[in-house]
């Protein structure tokens, strides 16, 4: 396309365009792709632009490694009540929790048309609960997602835009806004895009559906005050997109909010991979316990915190789990549990969906290449992992010692969990809290807008999924990926309007 220069308010600052288009649409994951749906089913006429920041092969951001999860809602009224709830510390705008509960209760048609016209399965499956005692039961009917796992509810979305009439640039990341100096008006884009930085004209808007900074150390240290926190989730989030809010004058929330619910599900982290595995949730065995810096138990190793995102509830309120605050912390196992139990999660997170690593199912493979520790005795495992053996002896004794009289006096573990470390050999593997997700972004209105810190719209600039998620404390499974779709949807819609 011709390239044209235009000016970009009083002040005279000239840009020479790269190229125009109707919408451009920063980020490719189920928010970006929803977006980019939505406005060409609208104006079939359109010019979309989607900007992906990682290669082709590497596309889809979090949407593709996450649990791939869907809340199918009972009542709306519940619903709202429900989300009011979760959001009790922080909470939602009316306008933007009606306006969500409202295309929640009809999003699911919308949906299975994704998967049909992918050519892939919608699957209904029975509902998680995840605070019953908040009122999931009232809210929540059923779940939902498209397979295959992992990654299969992004693919369907992928394949979507793939039968539209959409550009994608992969390798090509938006660095910053083109703004009226005087109006604020966002009329464009800067990409950084094979090797030089161009000027893209949005002439309906631009929706911002990069994700969060749970790949940045600098912002996670400074912004949440979290350090030694992998991500389970794409390794090219790094808050690039709060930053041109920023700068844009955007009005940011939930700052501090991260993962799901607020929590840190369990992670290992190895070298030969940029992001963290997740340890599975089930077990066959029970052969095992956790210790801290200390070398001592301390919690109920069995309980299901996964069931409430790594949270716990305690005098009245949800907190995180300690794992976050006793580190360094081993989880400590003999040999039937290295047998019987495949330790790393296969069926999410980015290892798996995207790396296509296959963690073995009696976890060999992993301690031969060193990831998990072993030793001919606990006192051994202890000096391999620069661990107190006395300590660490007298933990496991004091454990199985409560393993023979099926009572846990410490932490009240499940009977049925009890089962000594007896079989040699004896293994460690390092657990650290791990991170999916940060909701970090701008506020922003039920039509996608973002507001600036007047609490006005910024005129051609939306918003859309993670980034600037409405989710502000404890979450329901299944509420990311729907809020993806329902914010892209409208992001899209209106700035496709707009031309």
């Amino acid at each position: 396309m011709e390239r044209t220069m235009e000016r970009t308010g009083d002040r005279g600052q000239r840009i020479r365009w790269e190229e125009e288009f109707d919408v451009v649409i920063v980020g490719f994951g189920v928010a970006g792709c929803s977006a980019a749906i939505e406005a060409l089913d609208a104006r079939p006429d359109a010019r979309i632009l989607i900007l992906e920041k990682a290669p082709e092969e590497h596309a889809g951001g979090n949407s593709r490694a996450s649990g791939q999860g869907l809340v199918i809602p009972k009542d709306k009224e519940a619903m709202k009540q429900y989300q009011r709830n979760l959001s009790y510390s922080n909470p939602v705008p009316e306008d933007l929790l009606e306006f969500w509960a409202s295309e929640l209760m009809e999003l699911h048609p919308w949906i299975e048309e994704r998967a049909r016209e992918a050519n892939q399965k919608y699957l209904v499956s029975e509902p998680i609960y995840e605070f019953a005692d908040l009122g999931a039961r009232e809210a929540v009917r059923d779940q939902a997602t498209i397979l295959p796992r992992p990654g299969g509810l992004w693919e369907a979305f992928r394949k979507n835009v793939d039968r539209r009439p959409v550009t994608v640039w992969y390798e090509s990341p938006a660095v910053d806004l083109v703004q009226d100096r005087d109006s604020g008006e966002v009329f464009g884009v800067v990409v950084e895009r094979g090797g030089r930085k161009v000027a893209v004209k949005a002439r309906g808007g631009v929706v911002m559906a990069c994700g969060g900074y749970e790949h940045n150390e600098d912002m996670k240290r400074n912004y949440a005050g979290w350090t030694d926190v992998p991500t389970f989730g794409s390794p090219y989030n790094t808050g690039d997109g709060i930053h041109m809010l920023q700068r844009a004058g955007a009005d940011l929330w939930h700052l501090r909010n991260r993962m799901n619910s607020g929590g840190f599900h369990l992670a290992f982290k190895v070298p030969e991979y940029e992001t963290a595995f997740m340890r599975a949730f089930d077990y066959v065995s029970y052969s095992w316990i956790e210790v801290a810096a200390d070398d001592r138990r301390f919690g109920n190793e069995t309980y299901p915190f996964n069931r409430t995102h790594y949270k716990w509830k305690q005098h009245g309120h949800y907190v995180d789990t300690l794992h976050a605050w006793v580190m360094p912390v081993h989880m400590i196992f003999d040999e039937s549990v290295r047998r019987n139990n495949c330790l790393g999660m296969k069926w999410m997170t980015w290892n798996m969906a995207v790396e296509k690593y296959d963690w073995s199912d009696d976890n060999s493979r992993e301690v031969e290449k060193g990831w998990i520790v072993r030793a001919g005795s606990i006192a051994d495992l202890a000096l391999k992992l620069g661990r107190d053996p006395d300590r660490l002896v007298k933990t496991v004794a004091e454990y199985n010692a409560a393993c023979a009289d099926k009572t846990d006096t410490l932490f009240n573990r499940d009977p049925s969990t009890l089962e000594p470390l007896v079989t040699p050999p004896y293994y460690a593997i390092e657990l650290k809290p791990g991170l999916v997700c940060t909701s970090a972004g701008a506020k922003r209105t039920p039509k996608g807008e973002v507001l600036n810190r007047a609490g006005e719209p910024i005129p051609g600039l939306y918003e859309a999924g993670q980034l600037g998620s409405m989710v502000s404390d404890l979450y329901q499974n299944g509420t990311y990926l729907t809020e993806a779709m329902i914010s892209g949807r409208s992001a899209g819609l209106n700035a496709v309007s707009r031309f």
